[in-house]
């Protein structure tokens, strides 16, 4: 279990699936929806998404520079590229540090997305806890409070 006061204080890796697709999200110390923040199985979806070779070109959402109000550096991008060169969908908190705020951006989408009939049963079982009822290939943001 992550404790709220940890979820306030720590950027989390966090995981999601459309049923289809894999979205990789950092948190930026916002509230987990319930399905992540009751499990204990996180650690182990991010070791093994972060373990993955590399299977896909990416797209950074042009929209990137006025969601953030700069233009992103190399710094800022390299994990969500590191995670969607793995086939996964990259999302950030739009508005870091507030913790009941719901809203997350896409930073980058794969051209060749992962899907989850690939995963071992082991990461499906955990990942299709954490389910979103629209489709990752034409969403660019969405609310935290959508995923069961």
């Amino acid at each position: 279990m992550i404790t709220e006061i940890e979820q306030q204080s720590l950027d989390i890796d966090w995981f999601f699936t459309d049923g289809k697709h894999v979205a990789f999200v950092a948190s930026g110390g916002g509230k987990l929806p319930k399905s992540i923040a009751e499990s204990s199985d996180y650690n182990l979806l991010s070791s093994y998404f972060r373990n993955l070779p590399e299977k896909s070109e990416i797209e950074i959402n042009v929209s990137l520079s006025e969601i953030l109000k700069m233009v992103p550096d190399e710094r800022y991008l390299a994990d969500y590229v590191l995670m969607t060169k793995k086939g996964l969908y990259s999302f950030d908190k739009t508005i870091l540090n507030n913790f009941l705020d719901p809203n997350y951006h896409l930073v980058a989408q794969p051209i060749s997305p992962l899907e989850i009939i690939d995963l071992p049963k082991e990461v499906f079982e955990i990942l299709i806890k954490s389910k979103y009822d629209k489709n990752l290939t034409s969403i660019s943001s969405f609310n935290s409070f959508e995923i069961t």
